[in-house]
Formats: C-alpha cells, structure tokens, sequence
C-alpha cells in the first residue's frame, strides 16, 4: 500500500491546522467585529460553532488520507498512547500542528487587521465567574468527547465516508456547550497559536490559564482513547455457522 512521506504528512498537518485557526478561531473576532456594539448572542455562538465544524469536515476529506488530519495534539497523544500511531512520529506532528496554528491566528490578523486583536482574537480563556476547576473539567469533557467520536469514526468497522461528517458535528456539538465555560478550546494547538500572536500584537494573553487548557485537554483525549479502545475489545472467535464477517475500508480521516 503506498503511502505519503514524514514531510508530506507534516506537511498537510501544517496547512491543517492553519486552516483550522484561521476558519474556526477566525470566525470569533469576525462575529465581534460585524456586531460592533451588540450584544453577543447564542446564535452568534452557532455560527461560529458552525465555522469550526465546517473547516473540520472539509479539512478531513482534503487532508485525511495524507496526514490523517489530526490537527490537534491531544489526539496525536491519544493515539499514539493506545498504540495507533508509532511515538517517534509524535515530535513532528506536534510541531507541525503548532505551526500551523501560529500561521492560522497571523492569517486572522492578516485579513481583518489589528481589530481582531482589539476584539481578542479568538483567544481562549475563561468565561466569567469561571474558575481553574470548572474550566479543567469542561475542557477535559469537551476533548474526551471530540477523541471518542474521532477513534469511533476512523474504527475500520464504522460507516465507510462518514468520518469527517461525525467529527464535524462533534465539533459542532461540544462548542455549543463548553464555550460559555472556557471558549471550548479542545485542542493545545488552538489554544497555543493564537496566544502567542495575540501577545506578538499586545493583546490580552492569560498565560496563567494555559496549564490548565494543555492538561485538561490531553488528559481527556488519552482517557477517552482508552475508553474506546476498552469498549472494543473482543475475541477473535467465530462459529462455523456464521463466517467472519469482511473487513470494512477505513474512513476519510484514519491514519494513512
């Protein structure tokens, strides 16, 4: 089976991830700056909720069968730490995802100029009266729920075509909840990228509450990977009256 090189793969997981911020974190400080002084809204919120799944959906047919299009570090974590991935490819794909996202969140400034950062710039931080707790657990939640769709979706027996359309709604879905707490972040590329932009531009950076963001999220990745994996364990035994069954082609987005 042929099979893309190491540079092509970080590469894709590059472009990826720029994708990612530019389209999804992009779409934050562009609802704030067309609203101008009105009041933010939770449709507001499903637009931009809308934006990420989009860019996730799309990037997935584009990318998956080169890179895997993971674009998000926690789920390089999980997968490698379940034995889906060999750990000397993970220095590179992290990398690749955090470039990616610095490029994504340069990209935002680069189109809506220095009002984005005046608006925040998409960046991640807590919602009001939300503390360092809350805040681990809504985002450990939200990426535990993300890397269970993902290793569902890419489990060569799922429904062949349909990976990126369910992580995209995935995306969609844990958005819509988790922002109010901690502007669902679910990725330590997404949150990395633009806080080091943001503070390149003088914005508003909570670097306090970046440990929080890292850990929460690679912690819920790696546990809902074991979970999944827990969940699918089965024996290797058929009867003779029923043959085993033939295997199904894995879907868009599974490690090529």
């Amino acid at each position: 089976m042929e099979e893309n090189t190491y540079p092509q793969k970080l590469l894709a997981e590059v472009l990826g991830t720029a994708m990612l911020v530019f389209i999804g974190v992009g779409s934050v400080p562009a609802t704030l700056i067309v609203n101008g002084k009105a009041p933010f809204t939770f449709a507001d919120l499903g637009m931009i909720s809308l934006a990420f799944a989009t860019v996730v959906i799309a990037m997935i047919y584009a990318i998956g069968h080169i890179s895997g299009c993971q674009i998000n570090p926690a789920i390089t974590l999980a997968l490698a730490a379940t034995g889906k991935m060999p750990w000397r490819d993970v220095p590179g794909y992290i990398a690749a995802q955090v470039a990616g996202a610095v490029l994504g969140a340069l990209a935002i400034i680069g189109v809506l100029g220095h009002k984005a950062v005046t608006v925040g710039l998409g960046i991640a931080s807590y919602g009001p009266q939300v503390g360092a707790g809350q805040a681990f657990f809504a985002e450990a939640v939200g990426t535990a729920v993300l890397a269970f769709v993902v290793f569902g979706a890419i489990d060569r027996r799922s429904a062949g075509g349909f990976a990126g359309l369910a992580i995209g709604l995935a995306v969609f879905a844990v958005i819509m909840v988790v922002a109010p707490a901690t502007s669902a972040s679910i990725n330590p590329a997404r949150t990395i990228g633009p806080m080091l932009i943001g503070q390149l531009f003088n914005g508003t950076v909570h670097w306090n509450q970046l440990p929080v963001y890292l850990i929460a999220e690679v912690v819920g990745a790696v546990a809902a990977g074991f979970l999944y994996v827990a969940l699918n364990a089965r024996r290797g035994i058929t009867t003779a009256t029923e043959p085993a069954p033939e295997p199904v082609a894995a879907a868009e987005g599974a490690l090529s």
